[in-house]
């Protein structure tokens, strides 16, 4: 999974109403008839929320008769906590950041260019000037 993929899956959960229909969907499966009077909000909502979890491949669906049942994707769940550990496409940049060490521009006095202490007074001071 890359870095895109995994940004779009935590899009699709920065919503509190898709948050909350998947903790139902860890409980049991349920259809949108079922999900509807839990958030007092229409059908067509409901449906829309699901789609976005669908999208990133969070909840399944399960066709029984005419009814489509959603289920949680624990085989996904599984794959995002081992895209997460380690994440991808940042160890180049994080070896990089650790290798070079702090900036010189970002820990120096402007006028001396010495080495300053770095405190939120120090970056009130260096505001100011």
């Amino acid at each position: 999974m890359d870095i895109r993929e995994l940004a779009d899956v935590f899009k699709a959960l920065g919503d509190p109403t898709r948050l909350q229909i998947l903790a139902l969907l860890n409980v049991r499966d349920c259809c949108v008839c079922e999900l509807v009077p839990l958030f007092g909000i229409s059908q067509p909502a409901v449906s829309k929320h699901l789609a976005r979890l669908r999208a990133a491949r969070l909840v399944r669906e399960n066709r029984r008769g005419q009814w489509v049942f959603y289920a949680l994707n624990r085989e996904r769940l599984k794959e995002i906590l081992a895209a997460i550990d380690p994440l991808p496409d940042l160890d180049g940049p994080l070896k990089e950041l650790a290798d070079r060490g702090p900036a010189p521009m970002c820990s120096a006095e402007p006028a001396t260019g010495t080495p300053a202490a770095v405190t939120p007074t120090a970056v009130i001071k260096r505001e100011v000037r």
